[in-house]
């Protein structure tokens, strides 16, 4: 299992990378940390920035600029690892380019969604497949068969 630091480092260290594997857990560890640094930049945007008031101050803008920095920032590296994840489960990445299109068509774009979370929670192939082998191991991946 990939653990939080981990997945996070091979999130920014794989930036471009769009072949290989990638486990659930890593996919799943940098949701969690892409949950959260969104969590903590709007609690800084509501307590430091005067958002709760409704008047931005200086640092507020400096908080929304540096959040759509970081949000640009992972654009690539989110949609390398969604590439990773499918081709986890035996899947070509070019579903992910499906996905996003209906991501912004109404009313389609909640089943996109719901793709991508079945796609996240869906186990991979065990063993190697045609993009990789399996980022479990192979003796890793057969003992988790029978659990």
């Amino acid at each position: 299992m990939v653990t939080f630091p981990e997945a996070v480092r091979l999130f920014f260290v794989r930036y471009t990378d769009f072949q290989g594997r990638s486990r659930r857990s890593e996919y799943w560890w940098v949701t969690l940390f892409n949950i959260l640094v969104g969590l903590v930049g709007g609690i800084l945007l509501a307590v430091l920035g005067g958002y709760a008031s409704g008047d931005l101050n200086p640092l507020g803008f400096i908080i929304v600029a540096l959040l759509g920095l970081y949000m640009l920032a992972i654009i690539v590296p989110s949609i390398a690892l969604f590439v990773r994840r499918l081709h986890d489960i035996n899947q070509t990445g070019w579903i992910a380019l499906g996905l996003y299109i209906c991501a912004i068509i109404p009313i389609i774009n909640l089943l996109a969604s719901v793709a991508q979370i079945v796609i996240g929670v869906l186990p991979g192939t065990v063993g190697p497949n045609k993009y990789g082998p399996d980022p479990k191991g192979a003796a890793a991946a057969a003992a988790d068969v029978f659990v």
